[in-house]
């Protein structure tokens, strides 16, 4: 990996104001703290949901549909059910409750009943005493189908048959800004089309349900929203929330919503049927038919220019393929048609946007959903407007950059820090990386690797750049608030917040808030569990603003508890006093004592909410104050690409964020490294391919994830920590804006070095042959 992302425990980084260069403390914020479980996950010894086991334990099998479009004609359980070893089978008509779900809109059955909507639908769910029991009993249930014609083409489903008794169009948002008349001197069009990107998820789904005496049920599964997916779960059930309680395990990583309820209902269904444990370990074909993936997109643009290059005017039509289902998509079209024209100043914006069913697979929430198909599409635009007039794309694109004060297409005014300008002159003028030697060694370093057919003689170099922005926390009106209690006993501080660690390294960041305030070294955080109140999904960096914010307050609430019969005893106010070290000082050194015996064996707590400045929902025109917070990012990507073959290796992304304030060097490095290698195998390698609505080649296999052989150096040339004074600590979400920018600046740096358009994502060998003369 690169130089920039290993050196820790700080990021090397060219004129960064704040904390990276300096020698970290021994504690709280600014430093490299590690994460508690870093040994344990690194020694295989952490638990995740595939590791759980309980007494009595039956395993758990989903019958999926082999069609995207079909009516059910029957369903037979009769063979399942009589096999030596199968204790239940469950369909449609068992679900005691609500026979739908969904986070937004509750549209999807929980078993299919009588129409399959896309392929990999469930069917039944089967328990027995074996897994490979449980797996051929699934296979025996007999289901008579009538196979429909699927609708796959998002642009059909307008005129086609619902597919849905809520029709086939989700969400429709026109965006009207400025004066539709406005012209510029020069036009460029283009469409663009965005494939469908999998979170890919190296640990996949896997859950245990067990029964509780009181007739309720105990989910343990890794969600990124326990209250949300216990409550949908407990509507199945026919339950009242409080008798289903949702145990969060150890998370495996996640770049979108774990665990859909689709796997979590049926595990609880058999629970309750069966009166025993049930465990479900998804396999990797189940895991990439069963969750949702990131929409794909088809958009059009136009772009109205001065003859300086400054934007007059963005037209521009997106289309977001939902498939079968709704789950997130009014809230992914909605950033899609806001940022649809990227970071720049445009006086006049008109936008349409929509959001339909299909029988493709099922689209939700993955990072930067929305935002990245939409930077993709404009800055391929940047660039047909720079090659129009013969300017450095860099140059074009820093003439229309916005700041502070502009105003969004929505109508929205910028108000937190917006440097992009910034962060453009850095990457700009970051030292470009040095031409391969042609040596053996250097073999390593061509498009293909040393195995590859291609001539070091056809390889051109290509330099990109892109611009994106996402939005930080919900939008358009949701309502976000998060609760955390801290407790203090015995020198040792407990934090108790139902934010789930995604890997995005919330536990660590509610240690060093603690650490700061408290000066208390050890600090622990609770297990996440539903018993607990709620803190919202794990997306959009909210838990760092919201549930740190809640955490930060109980702090501050036990601290005041902890000084204030000193401050009184000494006649003086708590502010005058100071936590440092595990020691309180006042301003005059008259006092010195330990927090250990100023705590003097009692116990100290407080339970804090944090909620952000309250948004609302886009109007019929698109416009309102949809957002509470902007993050940006500049990045330049340097590929070599062979023309002859269409082989491209991104040598090098220099990215250049917009953090706010940095409050974990070595995690923030983490999260940035992360965020590109995904943003590079969306704009290369990974597309789930289907055929008339089947899901071709559901593996690795035929999913092709970057490998670090893949990954290019990344260097973190700048790191801008201009506060959000709104925010609690100033810091801004950090991880998917690297995933929504890098992409395009691949497709940029591929367009440079072939001449060739690159309108599609991800890039296919045919499109990166350059043209004659190029």
């Amino acid at each position: 990996m690169s130089d920039a992302i290993t050196a820790v425990p700080t990021i090397p980084v060219l004129d960064t104001p704040g904390t990276l260069g300096q020698e970290p403390a021994a504690h709280g914020l600014g430093t490299s703290l590690p994460q508690a479980e870093a040994r344990a996950k690194t020694e295989g010894t952490f638990p995740y949901a595939s590791d759980l086991w309980a007494e009595g334990l039956l395993w758990a099998a989903i019958l999926r549909s082999p069609h995207p479009h079909a009516r059910i004609v029957s369903v037979d359980t009769s063979a399942a059910t009589a096999m030596a070893g199968v204790r239940a089978v469950v369909t449609a008509a068992d679900v005691p409750g609500a026979a739908t779900y969904g986070r937004q809109v509750a549209d999807r059955p929980v078993f299919a009943s009588d129409l399959v909507r896309h392929h990999g639908e469930a069917i039944a769910a089967v328990a027995a005493d074996h897994p490979d029991t449980a797996r051929l009993a699934a296979a025996a249930i007999a289901v008579e189908y009538e196979v429909l014609d699927p609708v796959t083409d998002p642009e059909k489903a307008f005129a086609a048959e619902a597919l849905h008794p809520d029709g086939n169009l989700i969400r429709h948002i026109p965006l009207r800004f400025g004066d539709p008349d406005a012209t510029g001197e020069i036009v460029v069009e283009g469409l663009y089309r965005i494939g469908r990107q999998d979170p890919a998820p190296i640990g996949a789904e896997a859950g245990l349900a067990v029964p509780r005496p009181d007739g309720g049920v105990e989910l343990y599964t890794a969600s990124t929203d326990p209250h949300t997916d216990r409550d949908l779960a407990a509507a199945c059930f026919g339950l009242p929330p409080e008798q289903v309680k949702l145990v969060v395990t150890g998370v495996p990583g996640a770049t979108g919503d774990r665990e859909d309820p689709g796997f979590q209902i049926p595990l609880g269904l058999l629970a309750l049927r069966t009166g025993c444990p049930v465990k479900l370990t998804a396999t990797r074909e189940e895991s990439f038919l069963g969750h949702a993936h990131r929409h794909p997109t088809l958009l059009r643009y136009r772009h109205h220019a001065d003859a300086e290059g400054r934007l007059v005017k963005v037209e521009a039509q997106i289309l977001l393929d939902a498939g079968a289902y709704a789950d997130s998509s009014s809230e992914s079209l909605a950033a899609a048609v806001a940022f649809a024209c990227g970071p720049y100043v445009v006086p006049h914006a008109f936008v349409e946007g929509w959001a339909v069913r299909t029988n493709n697979p099922p689209s939700g929430h993955v990072r930067g959903e929305g935002a990245m198909q939409v930077c993709a599409a404009y800055e391929a635009q940047m660039d047909k407007i720079a090659a129009k007039l013969g300017v450095d794309p860099a140059e074009l694109r820093m003439r229309n950059v916005m700041s502070t004060g502009d105003i969004l297409p929505t109508g929205q005014t910028v108000t937190c820090p917006a440097p992009v300008a910034e962060l453009l002159s850095a990457v700009r003028d970051f030292p470009l990386p040095q031409l391969p030697k042609d040596t053996p060694e250097g073999e390593w370093l061509l498009p293909g690797g040393p195995e590859g057919a291609g001539e070091p003689g056809a390889v051109r170099r290509g330099v990109g750049y892109a611009l994106g922005m996402v939005h930080m926390l919900g939008a358009e009106g949701t309502d976000e608030v998060s609760t955390a209690t801290v407790r203090v006993q015995d020198g040792v501080a407990t934090v108790i917040c139902a934010a789930v660690d995604t890997g995005s390294g919330f536990s660590t960041l509610a240690r060093q808030i603690v650490q700061d305030t408290l000066g208390i070294d050890e600090v622990h955080v609770a297990p996440v569990d539903t018993d607990q109140p709620p803190a919202g999904p794990a997306a959009h960096g909210r838990h760092t603003w919201v549930s740190g914010g809640a955490v930060e307050r109980a702090a501050k609430m036990v601290r005041t508890q902890l000084l204030q019969p000193l401050a009184h005893q000494f006649g003086m106010s708590t502010e005058l006093l100071q936590i440092t070290d595990g020691k309180i000082t006042s301003y005059d050194g008259v006092l010195s004592t330990t927090v250990t015996e100023a705590m003097d064996g009692k116990e100290l707590w407080a339970t804090a909410q944090c909620r952000p400045h309250p948004t609302e929902p886009l109007d019929e025109a698109g416009q309102g104050d949809a957002f509470v917070g902007l993050a940006f990012c500049a990045i330049r990507a340097v590929v070599d690409v062979d023309i002859e073959l269409g082989a491209v290796r991104v040598v090098e992304m220099a990215v250049a964020q917009d953090v706010g304030r940095v409050l974990n060097p070595a995690q923030l490095a983490t999260r940035i490294e992360a965020g590109v290698t995904q943003g590079v195998g969306a704009a290369l390698t990974e597309n789930l391919r289907t055929a008339r609505g089947l899901v071709r080649h559901p593996d690795f296999t035929g999913y092709a994830l970057p490998t670090s052989l893949d990954a290019p150096d990344i260097r973190i040339v700048k790191l801008v920590e201009e506060r959000d004074v709104v925010a609690p600590f100033g810091a801004k979400a950090a991880s998917a804006i690297p995933v929504v920018t890098s992409p395009a600046a691949v497709a940029s740096a591929v367009r440079a070095a072939t001449g060739r358009p690159v309108n599609r994502l991800p890039i296919r060998p045919q499109a990166a042959v350059a043209v004659p003369n190029s």
